[in-house]
């Protein structure tokens, strides 16, 4: 990313998530994270995401734990305030908390209220500054649809991952048909044009993954996909049924895509 349209996208996104309401005074806002946001501005988004981390961290995580019987070494990619590093950490693995965002609320300098010191990085996800295959996951936490190139950002993460590692995705919009995608970032764009005076996109990131995509990616990189599907609730369940009958486009769906590359 070059350095002003980097800045530019730091100072849009700095400007929508205060707007927002993200982050707190109270060091116990963050210790509460996912699963309750205590000053109650984006409590439905974090309903969200305490629903993929329990799965997570019931059905996927143990899984890695029982095979390697020792503490993993993991990317939190995206890591925002760091809240999924916190977690890890609970958990005695070591992770390391990825983002570009640095902000003391909203960003890594948060990790600060943590009790326990979190490992923060501020990085690319296209150019991590890490040695290859020291990491056994690397999770992209509410972030990959952020990236410029999902190839080579995938890349980048297969370079820093051990053979037996993994890719996850956590909580990036996905669409069947890319079409429906592109509608949704149309109108998101407006809405940020209306609300704040500018469009949100001095970065041209992708914004939202499809099936074709996900398909061409694990043809060109030789990649695995396990797709995991949390439990959100009925009224999340019967969106698209909604969006049929209203006439509208189809809403994302929030799985957990669990990657693995295989030898070529």
């Amino acid at each position: 990313m070059q350095s002003a349209a980097r800045r530019q996208f730091l100072n849009d996104y700095a400007t929508i998530r205060r707007a927002e309401g993200r982050g707190s005074p109270d060091p116990t806002y963050y210790l509460t994270l996912p699963y309750r946001d205590l000053t109650g501005h984006n409590s439905a988004q974090w309903a969200i995401r305490a629903r993929t981390y329990t799965y997570f961290e019931r059905h996927l995580l143990p899984r890695y734990e029982h095979s390697l019987r020792r503490p993993l070494d993991i990317l939190d990619l995206g890591a925002g305030n760091a809240w999924l590093s916190y977690r890890l950490a609970l958990r005695a693995h070591h992770p390391l908390a990825v983002d570009i965002f640095a902000d003391p609320h909203d960003g890594l300098r948060a990790a600060r209220h943590y009790p326990r010191p979190i490992p923060c990085v501020e990085a690319e996800f296209d150019h991590l500054p890490f040695p290859a295959s020291a990491f056994d996951l690397a999770i992209f936490n509410s972030s990959f649809h952020y990236s410029e190139n999902y190839t080579q950002t995938l890349l980048e993460a297969r370079r820093c991952l051990r053979p037996e590692g993994a890719v996850l995705i956590m909580d990036s919009p996905i669409y069947r048909r890319p079409e429906h995608g592109e509608r949704m970032a149309a109108e998101r764009h407006t809405k940020f044009a209306a609300q704040y005076g500018f469009r949100s996109d001095a970065v041209p990131s992708r914004e939202f993954l499809d099936q074709p995509t996900l398909a061409e990616l694990s043809r060109q990189l030789h990649l695995h996909w396990r797709i995991h599907r949390p439990w959100y609730g009925w009224n999340w369940f019967l969106r698209p049924l909604r969006a049929l009958l209203s006439r509208r486009r189809p809403p994302s769906r929030f799985w957990i895509l669990e990657g693995k590359f295989l030898a070529p």
